[in-house]
């Protein structure tokens, strides 16, 4: 599905186009009890009504208000890294010294996750998102990311903390083993630091690409809001998820989809259909916030969108503030993109000032 309104119909209809029903036919080579744990806890691999129970535990550590009250430790992290580059440089990869560590440094404080160990959980999650790689090399790297995971769950419940990891063993031992503890907080620590990474370094990019459009930012930036939802609809860094399946025989559009087939949604010309809006592939952050998909839509809804939005407010005006005279340190043509991994972006971006 590429166009937005399709991409919009199978997302809201899981009675359809179901999560849950990618089973075992997806399990590569797990016997039915290693599936089984695998999945357990896992908000994408279940519809509702089990995935709005799992999802309803999560929500209050994720809500507006709940993010509002980090706005002073981002902001802080921000300025921390913004002053390391001002040491460091004129000249650095704003990967690696910015757009990578706030949102690590974030999730890691969310979760209870130790910042120290960040070298290893980043490699390890960009490879197993490389679909260049071997399926076995990407099977193993989440093996060992699942191992990971498991050592902090189990250190966490003989001494539950005060970060997110610790509220959810005190307050739902009940109903949350090891196994469900375990793939909760490997799925928030990916999609918390990989897909916002990748949004402030793309967002960078296409901000210095786009001179006039960083100079309104600089000028405006009370509209950081605005100008992210923006940012977010041109780029999709999140080409697509989890495939549905359909539950029975349906069409759309004139294509019969049969029961048992899997249906793929593709976010970026789902957001630039001009059938949804205007000039699809101008940037223009005077527009008017579109209700993109690129955190998805639906019972799936990425849930993690109110911490994502909240990085990318703060981390766009305070750089372009920091360095009024910021600019690519090598031709646009130079920059180098992870055409094969799930979640888009660049390598590197080295600028200067």
């Amino acid at each position: 599905m590429t166009r937005y309104e399709d991409v919009r119909t199978v997302l809201s209809d899981y009675s359809v186009f179901s999560n849950a029903a990618m089973g075992m036919s997806d399990a590569g080579g797990l016997s039915q009890e290693e599936f089984e744990r695998k999945r357990k806890g896992q908000l994408l691999a279940f519809d509702p009504p089990e995935h709005t129970h799992l999802r309803r535990i999560l929500t209050p550590e994720f809500t507006m208000r709940r993010m509002r009250r980090l706005d002073e430790r981002i902001t802080e992290i921000v300025d921390e890294h913004l002053d390391l580059m001002e040491r460091t440089g004129p000249g650095v990869d704003l990967v690696s010294h910015l757009a990578l560590p706030i949102p690590s440094l974030v999730i890691c404080e969310l979760l209870g996750v130790p910042y120290s160990d960040r070298a290893e959980f980043q490699e390890r999650a960009s490879r197993q998102v490389d679909m260049s790689l071997p399926q076995h090399e990407r099977m193993e790297l989440a093996r060992e990311s699942q191992e990971y995971m498991r050592s902090l769950v189990v250190r966490a419940q003989a001494d539950p903390g005060e970060d997110m990891l610790g509220m959810l063993i005190r307050d739902h031992s009940e109903v949350l083993d090891t196994d469900a503890l375990t793939n909760i907080a490997g799925l928030l620590l990916f999609a918390g630091h990989e897909t916002t990474a990748n949004m402030l370094a793309l967002g960078a990019y296409a901000l210095l690409c786009h001179p006039d459009q960083l100079g309104w930012l600089r000028g405006h930036p009370e509209q950081a809001g605005q100008a992210v939802e923006e940012l977010l609809r041109f780029l999709s860094v999140a080409h697509s998820g989890i495939p549905r399946v359909a539950t029975r025989d349906v069409e759309i559009r004139g294509q019969t989809i049969r029961a048992g087939q899997q249906v793929l949604f593709a976010l970026a010309p789902a957001n630039r259909d001009p059938r949804f809006v205007d000039e699809p592939d101008r940037l223009d952050l005077t527009r008017k916030p579109t209700a993109h998909v690129a955190f998805g839509h639906g019972a799936h809804h990425c849930i993690g969108a109110p911490l994502a939005r909240a990085e990318m407010r703060i981390a766009f005006p305070a750089l372009l503030r920091r360095f009024p005279g910021l600019t690519l340190d090598l031709s646009a043509q130079e920059v180098r993109f992870r055409a094969h991994h799930v979640v888009y972006g660049v390598e590197a971006l080295p600028v200067t000032w």
